[in-house]
C-alpha cells in the first residue's frame, strides 16, 4: 500500500499521538496549518484505505491508527529494496553506506548491532 505525502504526514502525527481528533492532528502541523476540512478529508481517505479507524465521543470522532509505524516502515523498505535494488539487501545497504559516507568503524558497529538484534530474535 502506498500513502501520499499528506497521508504519511497525518499517519506520523497519529503514530505520535496514539489517537486524536481532527483538531489535535491539525494542531501538530507547522504554520501555516492546513484547513480543518483538508485534514478531515485525508483522515477519511486513510479510513477508507483501512489504516485508520475511529470511535465516536459525543458528536466528534477520535481517530487512531490501525497500521503500526513499524509495519508500514517495513512494507516501505521492502518495496524500496524490490523496486530499486533488485530485491537485494546487500545492494541497498551498500548504497546507503556510500551515500552516508560511513566509516569502517561505523560499519563495524552497525554489523555488531545487527548481530546482537538477530541473536535476540532467536
Amino acid at each position: 500500500m502506498q500513502l501520499t505525502k499528506a497521508e504519511e504526514q497525518i499517519m506520523q502525527i497519529l503514530w505520535d499521538l496514539g489517537e486524536g481528533m481532527v483538531r489535535d492532528i491539525r494542531d501538530r502541523f507547522d504554520d501555516p496549518k492546513p484547513a480543518r476540512n483538508t485534514v478531515s478529508t485525508i483522515v477519511r481517505v486513510l479510513e477508507g484505505k483501512g489504516v485508520v479507524s475511529y470511535r465516536a465521543e459525543g458528536n466528534t470522532h477520535v481517530y487512531y491508527p490501525l497500521l503500526s509505524k513499524k509495519e508500514y516502515s517495513k512494507k516501505q523498505l521492502f518495496t524500496l529494496m524490490r523496486n530499486y535494488f533488485d530485491n537485494s539487501f546487500p545492494q541497498m545497504a551498500t548504497f546507503f553506506a556510500r551515500e552516508k559516507d560511513l566509516t569502517i568503524d561505523e560499519l563495524e558497529q552497525l554489523l555488531s548491532e545487527t548481530k546482537d538484534e538477530l541473536e535476540k530474535g532467536k
